[in-house]
């Protein structure tokens, strides 16, 4: 009796370590909102907005701030002197908690938030992990400088390099599990910062020069890498094998043979792979081989990555001279469902829910010099919500992130940094 009742009781406990491993934060945990690039959330988005507070990192940004569930943001600046990466909490102000100085001429690579409030970041030849104090957790090498951190499950950290070299890291011991993979021939181990000046211009000289999407329906990854001597960037892709830990090169695709540009975005199912073309055509291919699905014109370069919806809406990347548009995937071929050719996006739209997108987009001109402007717009017409002008915004926007209280933060490359919250 005394048997039988144990092996009730603990048969009925089943494994809970899973608790503790690490996975992306309730927020906007880093670019592009999750390990796909959607920048989409399904929290649903506040249509009036009030600006609470602005603040410098007094140097450079490239991406825009990762969000925790707790209220805090990180962002990974380039500065003269002083600190570089910061962790601020967006529900006071823009407070900072701490910051520390990484090695620079990686402000290309955006920082990651867990669930624990830990941050993932690169630096040139090395891959970090801060706990929510400043104090390193751990630091590991890596051949070039790593792109935008991605959670693949089981507490594993996808890491890609703008060298080609792709990794998986256990995020809480900092130890490498599975082989590396070399995307990129001939790249000397030794030299992490050679081509970085091309990165942030996606030129030939960065052979990867945006960060991963990873699908956690179907374990696909895939990367944009333009090799040594091709006309353009072509695109990759892997698949990550949880219980061997490992990622295997399953096919390569030259389809969009202008290139590609920008970092591509998994659909919610992980069956097609969304991605700007250098021809100004949104390309959509099957993430199963790489095989071309469809494409569309767009009449402009989209130099950000498209935002896509669990139901298969995908809003057009921005840039200067381009234009609002959205349009569905219809399987073989997509609908176009409506373009705003009086709005010029400079931001990737950041989609909240099915009723709010924000983006940053041209503002009144303001002593002379163009202004910007966050729109908040329905991503189902496209209709104008609300605009809400940006003051004193210099450079170009990086991103709108939105945090899971409802708060929007956005910033520009000339490090400006912008808190809104729901009026």
């Amino acid at each position: 009796m005394l048997a039988a009742v144990l092996t009730l009781a603990f048969g009925g406990c089943g494994n809970t370590d899973s608790w503790v491993d690490a996975s992306a934060a309730q927020g906007w945990s880093a670019q592009y909102g999750d390990a796909s690039n959607s920048s989409y959330t399904n929290t649903a988005g506040a249509t009036k907005l009030s600006l609470q507070w602005t603040r410098s990192v007094k140097g450079s940004l490239a991406v825009g701030p990762a969000l925790s569930g707790r209220g805090w943001l990180a962002l990974n600046a380039q500065t003269q002197a002083g600190c570089s990466l910061m962790e601020w909490e967006n529900n006071d102000n823009g407070r900072q908690r701490w910051c520390v100085r990484l090695v620079q001429g990686g402000g290309f690579g955006g920082p990651l938030f867990d669930g624990f409030d830990n941050l993932y970041v690169g630096q040139p030849g090395a891959i970090l992990s801060f706990p929510p104090t400043q104090w390193t957790r751990w630091r590991k090498p890596v051949i070039g400088m790593p792109s935008t951190p991605r959670f693949l499950g089981g507490g594993h950290l996808l890491v890609s390099t703008h060298l080609g070299q792709v990794l998986v890291f256990d995020a809480h011991r900092g130890e490498v599990v599975g082989s590396p993979v070399d995307l990129v021939d001939g790249v000397d181990p030794a030299d992490a910062t050679r081509g970085l000046a091309d990165c942030e211009p996606a030129g030939q000289g960065c052979p990867v020069a945006a960060a991963p999407a990873f699908s956690a329906a179907n374990g696909t990854v895939v990367l944009g890498v333009w090799q040594p001597g091709a006309p353009g960037a072509g695109l990759v892709g892997l698949k990550y094998h949880a219980g061997q830990t490992e990622l295997v090169r399953e096919w390569t695709s030259d389809a969009v043979s202008a290139g590609v540009l920008a970092s591509p975005v998994l659909s919610a199912d992980g069956s097609t792979v969304y991605v700007n073309g250098r021809d100004q055509r949104l390309w959509a291919l099957h993430a199963a081989d790489g095989k071309t699905k469809w494409s569309v014109p767009l009449g402009f370069l989209a130099q950000t990555p498209p935002a896509v919806t669990p139901q298969g809406l995908i809003v057009s990347g921005g840039g200067p001279g381009t234009r609002l548009a959205a349009v569905r995937d219809a399987g073989d071929h997509a609908e176009q469902i409506w373009r705003r050719d009086d709005v010029t996006p400079l931001s990737t739209s950041s989609l909240a829910g099915t009723g709010v997108g924000y983006t940053v987009a041209n503002g009144p001109p303001k002593d002379g010099a163009p202004g910007m402007s966050l729109l908040v717009f329905d991503p189902t017409n496209g209709h104008t919500i609300n605009s809400y002008p940006i003051p004193a915004a210099t450079g170009y926007p990086v991103g709108v992130s939105i945090a899971n209280d409802r708060r929007v933060v956005t910033a520009t490359s000339d490090g400006q940094v912008y808190g809104f919250a729901p009026a």
